[in-house]
């Protein structure tokens, strides 16, 4: 078999790679290159809810964030789709960055904060939240489960109205109603419409009511040393929270750049410039360092409470805030638990039942026989009327008869009494007639 040059050399080169790789380790320190290549294949599954009133450029932040047009002329923001009542719309679209996919999923909450009567507005969000889990849920609980589709919500971008006092009393029941449920994090939309004095001062005040109402917000990773990178980055991130940010869907020259911006009479604003907003912390914080903690915190934290609560709660009328069940307990140990409970209560049933029946048997029996006795009396005593009726008339026949041959011994006599009589006036009128014949006879 003949060899070229070139497939010397390609043999040569795999050869050496091969010599490298046992020479300098054994090979495990290569497994996050592995992890990357086996990620590359398919696309990251992230869900992001923008939550907040019409009007406050949610549409345009994300678009913004992401590079790309992911709300466009044909499928406009939620702001450009009023409706009455909240509605709960998504829009999924497949973004590639290098080698890396990423399918992004946006939910949008057109409506919300839009009424007049804004009670339980949170309720459709809440409600979409848990349907994804139970959906998850039961995705996990079947038999194939090859892949299994993630459309949980990752991160809720809540957007507030930038009064520059605090935060109205609507966003503070609707974070109560999703921090146990999803990360969020909260933003002030159109920071441009604060100086920056009003937007620090406005911040400290939200600051301020998200501690005094106890909202849960994204807690960020803990790190052990204080003096890593990670930790500093970190401590940067928590001074800005939350986010005062701008997003432009326009491309403006700015000295000669060409970046996405807004211009005004007094001036122009460059979302990029941290002088400017937080556009860039918090881009760099929900894509570029945090999105795949977002992930682990959505799977580890907020779905695992709602599974435990789930299969904690199997066999109650209500999940979720009103589950009183033991959160600590192991979920399956608790299932067979009640399973006994259920095949208990089934068995003592079927005891209750089966003496519900046998009494009600006794009592259809007793009922029986008490009504077979009632008419064997009353069976007894017609018996006794029929005999008495025919004691009573036989007696009349008897009388009839007696009454019959007498009147016959009657009957005969008088007929015996007429037949003599009936003789006795023919003797005579034949003696008569003799009599009568004989005088003429003489006469003659």
């Amino acid at each position: 078999m003949s060899y070229t040059p070139r497939k010397e050399m390609n043999l040569l080169k795999e050869k050496n790679l091969l010599n490298k790789d046992s020479d300098v380790n054994v090979g495990f320190s290569d497994l996050p290159n592995q992890i990357h290549r086996r990620t590359g294949k398919k696309a990251f599954e992230f869900t992001l809810l923008v939550c907040g009133e019409s009007g406050l450029g949610k549409s345009t932040l994300v678009n913004s964030m992401f590079f790309t047009d992911i709300y466009s002329d044909e499928f406009p923001g939620p702001s450009k789709r009023p409706s009455k009542t909240v509605k709960v719309e998504t829009n999924k679209v497949l973004l590639k960055e290098k080698s890396v996919n990423l399918a992004l999923t946006v939910v949008d909450t057109p409506g919300f904060n839009s009424s007049v009567n804004n009670s339980n507005c949170w309720q459709p969000i809440t409600d979409y939240i848990e349907n994804r889990y139970e959906e998850y849920l039961n995705a996990e609980t079947k038999l194939h489960r090859k892949h299994i589709p993630d459309n949980r919500v990752h991160c809720c971008l809540y957007f507030i109205y930038p009064s520059g006092h605090s935060l109205k009393q609507i966003d503070i029941e609707t974070m109560l109603n999703l921090h146990d449920k999803v990360n969020i994090i909260p933003i002030i939309a159109k920071a441009d419409t604060l100086t920056p004095e009003e937007c620090q001062q406005f911040k400290k005040n939200i600051q301020n009511d998200i501690v005094t109402h106890k909202i849960k917000t994204y807690e960020f990773p803990d790190y052990d040393d204080e003096n890593s990178e990670a930790y500093k980055l970190q401590k940067q991130f928590k001074t800005k929270i939350p986010f005062a940010v701008v997003g432009s869907n326009y491309i403006i020259d700015i000295n000669g750049d060409r970046k996405r911006g807004r211009k005004y009479p007094w001036g122009t604003v460059d979302i990029e410039n941290q002088d400017h907003c937080d556009f860039v912390a918090l881009r760099s914080m929900l894509i570029k360092y945090y999105m795949l903690d977002l992930l682990d915190t959505t799977n580890n934290v907020h779905y695992e409470n709602y599974r435990c609560k789930k299969l904690s709660a199997i066999g109650a009328d209500k999940i979720g805030s009103n589950l009183n069940g033991d959160s600590n307990k192991n979920p399956l140990q608790q299932m067979e638990e009640e399973k006994k409970d259920h095949e208990a209560k089934i068995k003592k049933m079927e005891q209750e039942m089966e003496q519900v029946f046998e009494q009600k048997v006794k009592e259809k029996l007793e009922k029986l026989k008490a009504n077979e006795n009632d008419l064997l009396k009353r069976q007894e005593q017609m018996n006794k009327d029929i005999e008495k009726q025919r004691i009573a008339l036989e007696e009349k026949r008897k009388a009839f008869e007696t009454e019959k041959s007498a009147f016959e011994v009657f009957s005969r006599d008088v007929e015996e009494m007429r037949r003599v009589n009936t003789m006795e006036m023919n003797n005579k009128e034949m003696m008569e007639k003799e009599k009568k014949n004989s005088k003429k006879k003489l006469l003659f």
